[in-house]
């Protein structure tokens, strides 16, 4: 039994005074108030009063409660974590346990696999996120060269598409306008035609019903192309303009509907060696040359290749099966611009305006000679 003056009552030595418990147990009070006892009953009482006094006795341990902080940066978290894993070591009495390098392991042979995995640093490289729909290729000078040469061979090909549409035929029914509508007739034209082309087919036209006794049309034999106008719907279109412009872009007028309703895709009418791709269509549509040896046989020659030529191509449609044929006359009107200029602020010639190519019209206000807005949409 120890010494209770030696200051230690459970014969414990400590070698520093600051790692000694404050507190005193149970068994350290029984030793102190039981030395030298020597009947039973008596240590039996002093242990029953030492159990009732153990809650007075025994300090209430705190716990340390663990803060979490939100919101910020803070490089002090891993020191501090650090210097209390080494204080809860040193009073344990235990230090920490360094760590022994996989060639100096015993555990493991010097020569497998986990000792080389362990001993070599495993680096994380950037990978594409495979979970994505579209992942984007890397721009090398190979890929820019092979979307150069698609887009190329992309804009051939719709250019040669085209080409082809230019030469379809269409029906486009018109009306001779002078303050009212006489029957004009129909032209049979390319939708690569200008807009003049077409007013000087309808001059001819004008012209050949004078000459069948219409006194109505006298003056279209001697009226020119320029002081002719297209009015289609209450859009004036210049001259220079082709239909084929107003097809590929769709335009539309006031009514929101397109200024021409013809397609500007290849349709039954368009030739078909045309549509050929430009390699194929070189190769077949090949025409034998004339025969130029001799003067008396030039002309006789050049005859005969153009009846070739026209065999080899396949038959027109007839104007019943183009577009346009049942389209109604009233919406193209052809207009002595003379006559336009004296009555211009009359209706209906005041709601006539020239096209503007940058002007959306299905979203304009439409307006009279003088600027007024109009209440009402006529169709």
């Amino acid at each position: 039994m120890a010494d209770p003056a030696s200051g230690s009552p459970s014969g414990s030595s400590t070698p520093n005074a600051r790692f000694a418990s404050q507190a005193h147990s149970i068994e350290d009070l029984l030793k102190e108030q039981t030395y030298g006892l020597v009947h039973l009953s008596d240590f039996r009482k002093r242990r029953a009063e030492a159990r009732e006094l153990e809650p007075a006795t025994k300090p209430a341990l705190k716990k340390r409660k663990k803060v979490v902080k939100t919101g910020g940066l803070s490089f002090g978290g891993d020191e501090d974590e650090q210097h209390d894993d080494t204080g809860a070591r040193a009073i344990r009495g235990t230090a920490p346990r360094p760590e022994i390098p996989a060639q100096d392991n015993p555990s493991l042979p010097p020569d497998s696999e986990a000792a080389a995995n362990a001993a070599t640093p495993v680096k994380k490289r950037l990978r594409p996120n495979t979970s994505l729909a579209f992942q984007p290729k890397a721009q090398t000078k190979a890929a820019l060269l092979r979307d150069h040469e698609l887009k190329d061979q992309l804009r051939k090909q719709y250019t040669h598409l085209q080409e082809a549409v230019k030469q379809t035929d269409f029906m486009l029914p018109f009306t001779f306008f002078d303050g009212k509508g006489s029957p004009g007739g129909s032209c049979r034209m390319k939708k690569g035609d200008p807009i003049w082309m077409f007013l000087e087919r309808a001059r001819k036209v004008g012209a050949d019903m004078a000459g069948r006794g219409d006194r109505s049309k006298k003056d279209w034999a001697r009226i020119g192309v320029d002081d002719l106008m297209l009015v289609r719907g209450d859009l004036i279109v210049p001259h220079h303009y082709d239909f084929h412009y107003f097809l590929v872009n769709r335009a539309v007028g006031y009514n929101q509907q397109p200024i021409f309703v013809y397609s500007a895709e290849p349709t039954a009418a368009t030739p078909p060696h045309l549509l050929l791709p430009p390699s194929q269509d070189s190769s077949k549509a090949t025409t034998p040359q004339p025969d130029t040896t001799g003067p008396a046989s030039t002309h006789l020659s050049t005859a005969s290749t153009r009846q070739q030529v026209a065999a080899a191509l396949p038959a027109a449609l007839p104007d019943a099966s183009l577009e346009g044929y049942i389209e109604d006359p009233s919406l193209t009107k052809v207009v002595d611009r003379r006559w336009y200029e004296r009555n211009k602020h009359i209706y209906p010639a005041s709601l006539w305006e020239d096209f503007d190519p940058a002007r959306d019209y299905s979203k304009g206000v439409r307006k009279d000679g003088e600027g007024n807005a109009l209440f009402y949409s006529r169709r």
